[in-house]
C-alpha cells in the first residue's frame, strides 16, 4: 500500500480520519488495471515446502520475509513475487492500461515463477482451497504470528483463510473525482455477488467446518474476523471507509505492547484504532498511535473490496488453470467508462448485498445466475480480445455450471 508515513502521534479521530481518505482514494483518471495471483505450493511428497526452499529457489526474486536484505527483483514481466503464511506463492503485477499487456505479462511471469520452483523441486498448482492439508503456518514473522494469534481466539476459519486458500485479486484506478470515486465503489461491491457466484470454484477445504459452500474460501474471509472483513457502509464510499477502518479491530502493533518481547506483536483483547487514538490503550501498548500505526493498521483490513489508493477485489477464488484470465477482463471492460459502470450497477442491484447466499449457494440462486450471466454479457460486449471467453462464461452461468464446467450445487466428497 502507497502511503505517506510519519512518526507524528494522532490525537483525534478526525484526523485519523481525514488521513484515511486521503490516503485510501486518489485522484485520477482511471486508467490502470493490475492483479495478485497466487497458487498452492507442495514439494514432492505433497508437504509445506520451507522457507529456505524458496529463497534457493527464487534467487534475487525472493520476497524480504524469507531474505531480509534481498534485492526482490521483479520478475522479467514486472511482477513481484511475495510468500503467504501457508506456503502460497503470489505474484504481484505492475500496473497497466491494457488488459491483453497485462495478462501476457503474468502469463510470462507465472511461466517464468513455474520453472524456477520447479528446480528446487517445488510444485504450484491452481486451486482456491487446499483439500488435502491441515493448516499450517510456515513463516514465522510477527505479523502472521499476531494474525493466527487474534482468529484463533475466534473460531479455525482464520487459520484456515491464512494457510489454505488463494484467490485471484484485480485492482483498478479510483476514479478521477469524488463523484466517479462514488460510483466505482458502489459499483464494485455491487457486482460482488454475482461476481463471486460466477467465479466460486472452492467446495471443498480441508479442516473446514460441515457445510455445503460454493466458495469455502469466502466462508473464511465472513467468519474470520468480522470487524475486519465486512464490507463498509456505502453512502458516503470515503467518509464510511474512513469510520470503518479507524472503528475495525487493532490486529498487531509493531514492536509489541508494552513489557512484552520486540517480536510478540499481538493485541489483548478486542480494542480498535480509535480507542488506541483516545487513550484508552496507552497503558496497555505503552504509546499512543502514530500515522505509521495507522498506515499499518489499514493493510490488516480485509473487506471484500479494499481501498489502497486504489480498488483492490478480494472477492474472486482462484481460478483452475489460466482461468483467472476471465475475471480480469471482466472487470476491466465492466470499469472501462462510466455508462458502462451505471449498467453494471444497474443490472447488479436485485442481488447486491446478498454476499453470504452468493458464496453458499452459488450459481444455484436463479437471481445470482441470472445477474452473473448478464453482467458477463455486458462485460463481452464491451471487449476485443477476450469477447469469446467472457461469452462462454455468461453462457457457463446461465447453464448453472461452475468454472469446473460440474452443475452447480453437484455434492462434493467431504473431508
Amino acid at each position: 500500500m502507497a502511503t505517506r508515513t510519519g512518526s507524528a502521534r494522532l490525537t483525534t479521530r478526525a484526523a485519523a480520519e481525514a488521513y484515511v481518505g486521503g490516503v485510501c482514494f486518489k485522484l485520477g483518471p482511471p486508467r490502470l488495471v493490475g492483479a495478485e495471483l497466487e497458487w498452492l505450493t507442495s514439494t514432492p511428497d505433497g508437504g509445506r515446502p520451507r522457507p529456505e526452499d524458496f529463497a534457493v529457489a527464487l534467487g534475487p526474486h525472493a520476497p524480504s520475509s524469507i531474505v531480509p536484505d534481498t534485492p526482490a527483483r521483479p520478475l522479467p514481466g514486472g511482477s513481484v513475487v511475495t510468500l503467504e503464511p501457508g506456503g502460497q506463492i503470489e505474484l504481484s503485477s505492475a500496473p497497466m492500461s491494457s488488459v491483453e499487456d497485462l495478462s501476457a505479462a503474468l502469463t510470462a511471469d507465472a511461466d517464468r515463477l513455474e520453472r524456477l520452483l520447479a528446480e528446487s523441486a517445488i510444485s504450484m498448482r491452481s486451486g482456491a482451497a487446499d483439500t488435502e492439508r491441515a493448516a499450517e503456518r510456515i513463516l514465522p514473522a510477527s505479523r502472521y504470528r499476531a494474525m493466527q494469534d487474534r482468529f484463533d481466539r475466534i473460531g479455525p476459519f482464520g487459520r484456515l483463510m491464512m494457510c489454505n486458500t488463494t484467490a485471484t485479486q484485480v485492482s483498478v484506478d479510483a476514479g478521477a473525482d469524488e463523484d466517479e470515486i462514488a460510483r466505482r465503489w458502489r459499483a464494485l461491491y455491487a457486482i460482488g455477488p454475482a461476481m463471486v457466484a460466477a467465479f466460486a470454484c472452492s467446495p471443498r477445504l480441508a479442516g473446514i467446518p460441515g457445510g455445503r459452500w460454493a466458495s469455502q474460501r469466502m466462508r473464511t474471509w465472513f467468519e474470520l474476523d468480522p470487524g475486519r472483513t465486512a464490507p463498509p457502509l456505502l453512502s458516503d464510499p470515503i467518509g464510511d471507509y474512513a469510520r470503518w477502518a479507524v472503528d475495525a479491530p487493532l490486529l498487531c502493533v509493531r514492536g509489541g505492547c508494552g513489557g512484552r518481547p520486540d517480536d510478540d506483536w499481538s493485541v489483548p483483547g478486542d480494542a480498535s484504532f480509535a480507542e488506541w487514538i483516545a487513550g484508552g490503550l496507552d497503558s496497555v501498548i505503552g504509546r499512543g498511535p502514530t500515522l505509521s500505526d495507522l498506515d499499518y493498521h489499514l493493510t490488516t483490513l480485509f473487506p471484500p473490496v479494499r481501498a489502497t489508493g486504489y480498488f483492490e477485489v478480494r472477492y474472486l477464488d482462484a481460478q483452475p488453470g489460466t482461468g483467472w484470465r476471465t475475471p480480469l477482463a471482466a472487470l476491466f471492460a465492466l470499469f472501462g467508462d462510466p455508462a458502462t459502470v451505471d449498467e453494471a450497477t444497474a443490472i447488479a442491484a436485485p442481488t447486491a448485498g446478498r454476499w453470504r447466499c452468493a458464496a453458499e449457494l452459488g450459481l444455484i440462486e436463479p437471481e445470482l445466475r441470472t445477474a452473473a450471466a448478464a453482467l458477463l454479457d455486458l462485460a463481452a460486449s464491451r471487449s476485443g480480445t477476450f469477447a469469446p471467453d467472457l461469452d462462454a462464461a455468461a453462457e457457463r452461468c446461465r447453464r448453472g455450471r461452475t468454472v469446473t464446467g460440474e452443475p452447480a450445487g453437484t455434492k462434493v466428497a467431504r473431508r
